[in-house]
């Protein structure tokens, strides 16, 4: 099946870079990335360019105007680019384990989406990482972190679990698989479906919404936080407000009272039609760009 990975950025290319180069190292490689850019300055554009010729890393650049956060928007669009059958989702800040792509395609599974997390690194560990430590592997071995700034946690097991105990920590942990923006995988059509991402949603567990229509469209949750590793850049959220919280809040009380399975303010801005044959492509005011 063709994949493709979708990775959200904004303004971030200190710490774009390190996240594509970690995609340069998975070990499948049969896979089109996608950068979903929600209005950056042309500085992450030449990073993008620059990562792609350094490592031969073929991307895509789906860029559309900065007015304001729209990162539901460039993510519809991002989908809207691709033929790509399945889509692994995560954001331009988390860098993944090598065989990060390789887990999601194995457990990929019809009626389906994949649930994975992350591991927050400290602001120390996160500046000392460099392209040859995510290349060698580094910048998910524990005992690197720690020499290198990252605070001793029990948490830090879940980057080096065997196989055999990654399934049993998925098959026992509480928490529920949801749609987790930095990592989770689905099937394009499932996500036509369901009209895409949900445009209103501002920062604050927007994806969630997303997650919930699918489950409300029949397509069930699969838990895989502790096999699909990727490590969160640290960085500062001066966007997190009460207000985008509320707002998203009551989004989602409204799509699981309503038992929702279409958002009219998704890809497209209508009620939803009663053939599944929708044909969907970017808008007139996105920009793709390829690079290889």
């Amino acid at each position: 099946m063709k994949t493709a990975v979708i990775l959200s950025t904004y303004n971030a290319p200190d710490r774009l870079r390190p996240t594509l180069v970690g995609y340069a190292a998975q070990t499948h490689r049969d896979f089109e990335l996608i950068v979903a850019d929600d209005g950056s300055t042309g500085a992450t554009r030449e990073l993008i360019k620059d990562v792609s010729s350094q490592f031969s890393l073929p991307i895509k650049h789906v860029w559309h105007e900065d007015q304001g956060f729209r990162k539901c928007r460039i993510l519809n669009q991002a989908i809207a680019s691709t033929g790509a059958d399945y889509l692994i989702f995560s954001d331009g800040d988390c860098i993944p384990r090598a065989d990060f792509v390789a887990t999601h395609l194995e457990r990929a599974r019809p009626g389906r989406f994949l649930s994975g997390g992350y591991f927050k690194l400290s602001a120390k560990a996160s500046s000392r990482i460099t392209a040859e430590d995510i290349l060698a592997g580094h910048a998910l071995d524990p005992q690197w972190l720690i020499a290198n700034g990252m605070p001793r946690s029990r948490k830090l097991g879940r980057l080096a679990c065997s196989p055999w105990r990654a399934g049993l920590m998925n098959a026992i942990t509480p928490t529920r698989p949801t749609w987790n923006g930095h990592n989770a995988s689905g099937w394009r059509s499932d996500m036509i479906r369901i009209n895409g991402f949900d445009e209103r949603m501002a920062y604050w567990a927007q994806d969630r919404e997303f997650g919930e229509r699918l489950e409300n469209s029949g397509v069930r949750g699969l838990q895989i936080r502790y096999s699909a590793i990727c490590v969160h850049l640290h960085h500062e959220r001066p966007y997190k407000t009460k207000e985008s919280r509320e707002r998203n809040q009551q989004i989602r009380r409204d799509t699981r009272r309503m038992r929702a399975r279409w958002t009219v303010h998704g890809i497209h801005k209508s009620p939803a039609p009663e053939s599944d044959a929708l044909m969907i492509t970017p808008a007139d005011d996105v920009t793709v760009m390829r690079y290889a």
